[in-house]
């Protein structure tokens, strides 16, 4: 209700009790910023359950965990949220906020009507623009020329709630997906420490998203990393960087899988999905004109220049790279 968004002065001058929910790297700096906030008490942390990583499936923690670990925070990893017994947990903490970013789950109902202000999400893009769970990846792979940040208030739907508040940021040609994570990452705690102040006047602004503009960004799988040839060069280029780290483009030669990390559009024009030696440097044709390799992992090598990987592969001098 409306109502709820109006704070008495006694609750203003208290610290705001913050129920911190998130799972992904992207969060870990909004989560410092607010353990040493004097306006904020995160009174919780709720993150995902620890998790085989790697090729030796190690387990391991989610990221928020590693940074909260040690500190006195109390830490609760449901496997699902939306049981009894975590929805319970949260309601004990009685929050103020509920404060989530990249969790990977949606929060149902009853954990949604518990805060006493609300609950805000933290979305890596300028909504209602990428909608949905890879929003970095989506906006450099679409060639947008900005994104950003906006807070919402939560709703029952995905990424469908009305704005409180957005900060832009450019993408720049050489983008990747990694860079991008990390600089929205260090733009997140002034974007929401600028949401709380505002959120706690009592005046904070609630903009609804204009849905006949929306655009997906559904989860991503490694398969959606493999490249098709016969799209147009600066398409596949554009998915590279997007796509470094995670999940990671890659292609087949010679029956091995190769993982590409950095590619550039030059002008040769043949069958697509060709692999070529030009000047002793891997190139593959795409749908338009073709891509030469720059940054390449063989499948069981390590990562190496495409003209390194061409000389090994082969056998040839391939030049200075």
């Amino acid at each position: 209700p409306a109502a709820l968004f109006h704070l008495n002065r006694r609750f203003v001058r208290r610290a705001m009790r913050v129920v911190f929910i998130g799972t992904g790297e992207i969060g870990v700096p909004t989560l410092e910023r607010l353990l040493t906030s004097n306006k904020h008490e995160v009174v919780a942390v709720v993150t995902g359950p620890d998790k085989p990583v790697g090729r030796e499936q190690r387990v391991q923690p989610s990221p928020i965990k590693a940074a909260v670990t040690g500190k006195k925070v109390p830490i609760f990893q449901p496997a699902r949220i939306k049981d009894r017994e975590a929805i319970e947990q949260i309601r004990e903490l009685h929050p103020d906020v509920i404060v989530v970013v990249a969790y990977g789950q949606i929060l149902p109902p009853a954990v949604l009507e518990i805060p006493r202000v609300g609950c805000l999400n933290v979305h890596a893009s300028l909504l209602p623009r990428w909608r949905g769970a890879s929003p970095i990846q989506a906006a450099i792979a679409a060639g947008d020329r900005e994104t950003g940040l906006t807070i919402m208030y939560m709703d029952e739907g995905l990424d469908t709630g009305d704005m409180l508040l957005q900060h832009k940021l450019g993408i720049s040609v050489e983008e990747t997906g990694r860079s991008l994570h990390d600089r929205l990452a260090q733009l997140a705690p002034e974007t929401l420490a600028e949401s709380l102040r505002v959120l706690a006047t009592g005046n904070a602004p609630r903009t609804p998203q204009d849905s006949a503009l929306a655009t997906y960004a559904p989860k991503l799988t490694r398969e959606d990393g493999r490249i098709d040839w016969n799209k147009p060069a600066e398409i596949i280029e554009r998915k590279i960087r997007a796509y470094n780290p995670w999940p990671g483009a890659f292609t087949t030669l010679y029956n091995r899988k190769l993982k590409i990390f950095s590619a550039a559009v030059i002008d040769l024009r043949e069958r697509p999905g060709q692999f070529y030696l030009v000047d002793g440097k891997p190139v593959f044709t795409t749908a338009d004109r073709a891509l030469l390799l720059r940054d390449v992992q063989a499948e069981g090598k390590r990562r190496m220049s495409g003209t390194e990987f061409a000389r090994g592969w082969f056998g040839r001098d391939a030049g200075d790279g």
